[in-house]
């Protein structure tokens, strides 16, 4: 790999913010208000909704510190799949691996299409469902495959020029999400909600409402660790890995607060509530019903920028299961030009599948408890490698630790623990995916050669 082709500091930067910044922030505010057997809004203050945009946000920063001294500890493309690998056993970082690669990224470019593609029906006024040969789908779905194919053709072809639409991209992203929260602000009208604290702002914080919320808020909030599943491919990791993990995080932690004050401020509750498109309502209601379509078409544009951002990060993952397993050692091949494409195709199909098989909410769910059940280990798994190998160079060092990661650890535990007893269904789902993961992970054992050693950087 030449220095050319190595991911700059910008690069992984627009990589975290594009991450981050995509179907979550536009789309969670609908769910977390909800509504119950009445109509009436699930949570209501004001407080209690900006709090779980500050607590996503701390819980991200918490996370990104700490990965920060993970990845510059183990300079390796592959994120938690290479972390747990060194940290516990190769079985746990195949399992890691394992979601990542059936359900990790490839649901989530699947969610940010089908939010994409509902955007822009909003945006352009079509019908639920084209006539003709595709009649069978939802206008949205053909928009959001449409999508995938386009980008997936785009970084499997040429990485330079997937790295620049990143940034250019990222770059449009923000500044149209600070020019909305500014006119939001300035010429919206206010929907009269409170921000202060109260007995109603009390109950709704300490609600199982709030708890499940998280869950819609950690999915707004996951891709604070992108950067480190691309650390092997970029220019000075130990340098760079820390600074675009943190300084993306942080950014992101604004401008959530702000969007969403935003949001509140200028739309009731109960026009919000339930709704998938808060954007679109956001828009109609300070701009009127002209000017809420402009804004669901620039989102839908906006939204490009996840989906790309997570077609360059997922695929590098798989490339080093490939590289490790003998199962799946054709995904670990590369181009000419140093592009992963096999596995970037192979996320892409499993991408449209999720978009023709899956509801939104439901991939949320299921995303949501296996990687925070992975994020946790990884994080744990920090503290145990530093009481264990403490002679180890560690150029970075997890700011506030031990505090940093316990923090992370016990608010991790708390939605985990919501999110079983809560949601039942979708979270045995995930465990049951994982453990299935053993069993391939057992067959690979048999198969693989002897001379093969997992966990090598071989890039």
């Amino acid at each position: 790999m030449t220095d050319r082709t190595k991911f700059s500091l910008t690069t992984a930067t627009a990589l975290v913010i594009a991450n981050m910044v995509g179907t979550g922030v536009f789309t969670s505010l609908g769910f977390q208000v909800g509504q119950d057997a009445l109509g009436n809004p699930v949570i209501s203050s004001g407080l209690a909704l900006i709090l779980l945009w500050v607590l996503g946000g701390a819980i991200a920063l918490f996370g990104a510190l700490t990965y920060s001294e993970a990845g510059v500890l183990y300079p390796r493309c592959g994120g938690e799949y290479h972390y747990l690998t060194k940290m516990y056993h190769p079985a746990v970082g195949f399992l890691s691996g394992w979601i990542s690669f059936l359900v990790g990224f490839a649901a989530p470019v699947a969610a940010a299409s089908i939010a994409l593609g509902n955007y822009l029906r909003s945006a352009l006024t079509l019908p639920e469902h084209l006539a003709g040969a595709f009649s069978f789908l939802k206008t949205s779905s053909l928009f959001a495959i449409a999508v995938i194919v386009v980008l997936t053709a785009i970084h499997a072809t040429d990485k330079i020029l997937g790295a620049r639409f990143q940034n250019v991209i990222t770059l449009f992203k923000v500044l149209c999400i600070l020019v909305t929260v500014g006119l939001g602000l300035i010429v919206g009208k206010s929907a009269h909600l409170s921000f202060a604290l109260s007995k109603g702002a009390v109950h709704d914080i300490l609600s199982p409402a709030f708890a499940i919320s998280m869950f819609f808020v950690s999915f707004a909030y996951s891709g604070w660790n992108a950067a480190a599943y691309i650390a092997g491919e970029m220019d000075k990791p130990a340098k760079n890995l820390p600074i675009s993990l943190i300084t993306g995080t942080l950014f992101v932690i604004v401008l959530y607060v702000l969007l969403n004050f935003a949001f509140l401020y200028a739309v009731p509750l109960p026009e919000l509530a339930g709704k998938l498109e808060v954007g679109f309502v956001f828009a109609t209601k300070v701009f009127g019903t002209q000017g809420g379509r402009i804004m669901a078409g620039i989102i839908s544009f906006l939204l490009l920028s996840s989906i790309s951002a997570m077609i360059i990060a997922g695929p590098r993952v798989t490339r080093v299961i490939g590289e490790d397993y003998h199962l799946f050692r054709w995904m670990g091949r590369t181009t000419r030009k140093d592009i992963p494409a096999i596995a970037i195709v192979t996320q892409g199909l499993l991408s449209v599948f999720y978009v023709l098989t899956s509801t939104f909410d439901q991939v949320i769910v299921f995303i949501g408890f296996t990687l925070n059940l992975f994020t946790f280990m990884t994080v744990l798994g920090v503290m145990i490698v530093r009481k264990k190998y403490p002679e180890l160079p560690r150029p970075y060092r997890t700011l506030g630790y031990p505090v940093v990661p316990i923090l992370f650890l016990l608010i991790n535990i708390w939605i985990l623990v919501y999110g079983v007893i809560y949601r039942t269904k979708e979270s045995l789902a995930g465990i049951g995916i994982t453990a299935a993961g053993l069993l391939v992970y057992w067959i690979d054992k048999k198969l693989r050669p002897n001379d093969v050693r997992l966990g090598e950087d071989k890039s």
